[in-house]
């Protein structure tokens, strides 16, 4: 990376007559790892470095970029981006809510130093794996194990003074098994990331969660049964709570969704100024409040200062029942008369940086696990899901159970095959009516845009009791 030449593209933009600018490198050193059913199918190993600029002129935005580091590139990037802006005629002009410079740097720790790792030891542990869910009697004849690293140096300045440097090693990891018996197959998916070292891979201990799934599988097609339709309880796992989380509150809460930008790719949202919900509307009960929090210590959404140089904090989208905060970058925010609260990502240099979440989750509250399954006389604990789908004004929704058990009179009986929950936003957080003391959090990837950017992202929460929803 040339820190010097992105200095340079900077100030070549102020020359232009940019009225803002701001140019952004990135250099990302990647592995992945792909094994199928014991055979390793793919291994890649990449360095990405470019930079990109950004400008605002005459009420336009213009962006361009560009992986080839030269002064004569970096001229031709920033009149690129200049006549973009100029080209952009608009009936508002663009302008970004008020920020001050700020010039910081921050990394995050490795025990394990990822480039310390060798490539064959990294496809041994993965192996080791596929060795142990292969030596169990259950059959798993389809098995896909991946591994991927990234280590993500970027710069970041613009025309108010900000200067940041920052440094973030991931990781991640997931797995698709099959199961087969009787002839009956079912698949589970699984995913793993850490903002670390590479000693994430050991404490995941995938192999355990695997076997689960494998033992869990075989006994959901042996002894599972359909559900009788109807109103009942629904106890959801960490894992149900979470994606409900992101995709009925992170979602319809993204400021640029709620102004329109995202209509024409992935739909609005239920929330839009003028509509029947805004800021203080009621949209659950007292207890739920949802946090999108970029600072929790080594998550895979985890960074200190966003891609327009804002610095991370917690935003409360849902406190305590009610609309609370939009998530919001420098534009949305000049929309709506706010400031950005840090929530603008790229996924890389060749990618302008727009509205995305971090780690969306629900908040705990003071019961115990054991404690809301026993209060339930007869209903559904669905741990995990195997399907969710959610209209493009995130409102309507529906989620299928992967595994999922009988309750009677607080205990849990057999395992209940695929229970289907289909709701809305509003009767789904307003049924909440006891919330678990710990928090459990899943990686996922959040795909948003055109082009589409696939975001490292939390999604989580407590286990969560739902009052007399209608399971079929």
């Amino acid at each position: 990376m040339d820190k010097d030449l992105v200095d340079f593209s900077l100030e070549y933009a102020r020359k232009k007559g940019a009225e803002y600018a701001e140019a952004r490198a990135n250099t990302t050193k990647r592995e992945e790892l792909v094994v199928k059913n014991g055979t390793l199918d793919a291994y890649v190993s990449s360095v990405d470095s470019g930079f990109c600029v950004r400008v605002l002129l005459d009420g336009g935005i213009g962006f361009a970029s560009s992986n080839r580091w030269s002064k004569e590139e970096a001229k031709a990037v920033v009149e690129t981006a200049v006549k973009f802006a100029k080209a952009a005629k608009r009936r508002e002009r663009i302008s970004f809510a008020d920020e001050t410079g700020v010039e910081a740097q921050w990394h995050v720790e490795e025990k394990q130093k990822i480039d310390d790792i060798q490539s064959e030891s990294k496809i041994d542990e993965v192996m080791t794996i596929e060795k142990e869910l292969t030596a169990q009697k259950i059959k798993i004849p389809g098995r896909i194990l991946s591994c991927q690293t990234a280590l993500i140096d970027k710069y970041f300045v613009n025309s108010e003074g900000s200067r940041i440097r920052s440094y973030l090693p991931r990781i991640a990891a997931y797995a698709l098994i099959t199961v087969v018996e009787n002839g009956k197959p079912e698949q589970a998916f699984k995913m793993f990331g850490h903002s670390s070292g590479w000693e994430a891979f050991q404490e995941w201990k995938m192999a355990d969660v695997l076997l689960h799934e494998a033992k869990m599988l075989q006994r959901l097609i042996k002894e599972g049964k359909p559900v009788k339709p109807g109103k009942m309880d629904l106890v959801c796992g960490t894992e149900v709570t979470g994606i409900a989380a992101h995709e009925s509150c992170g979602h319809p809460i993204e400021a640029d969704r709620i102004l329109g930008r995202e209509m024409s790719q992935a739909g609005r949202s239920f929330i839009y100024q003028g509509g029947p919900f805004w800021v203080g509307t009621r949209i659950g009960n007292d207890m739920v409040t949802i946090v999108d929090d970029p600072t929790v210590k080594n998550s895979y959404g985890y960074y200190e200062y966003d891609d327009e140089g804002i610095k991370a904090r917690p935003r409360y989208l849902y406190k305590n029942g009610r609309i609370d905060e939009f998530l919001h970058n420098r534009e949305t925010a000049a929309k709506l008369d706010t400031r950005s609260n840090g929530s603008s990502r790229s996924i890389n240099y060749n990618r302008e940086a727009i509205v995305r979440m971090a780690n969306t989750f629900l908040q705990p509250g003071g019961w115990s696990e054991e404690e809301i399954i026993e209060d339930v006389k007869q209903g559904v604990y669905m741990k995990s899901f195997t399907e969710w789908n959610i209209d493009d004004r995130r409102f309507n929704q529906r989620y299928v159970g992967r595994e999922a058990y009988l309750v009677e009179n607080g205990e849990l009986k057999h395992p209940i095959a695929k229970p289907i929950i289909e709701t809305t936003t509003k009767t789904w957080w307003s049924s909440v009516d006891a919330i678990s003391k710990e928090v459990g959090y899943d990686a996922a990837t959040c795909g948003k845009g055109d082009p589409m950017q696939g975001m490292p992202v939390y999604t989580g929460g407590p286990v969560i009791r739902l009052r007399e929803v209608y399971v079929k």
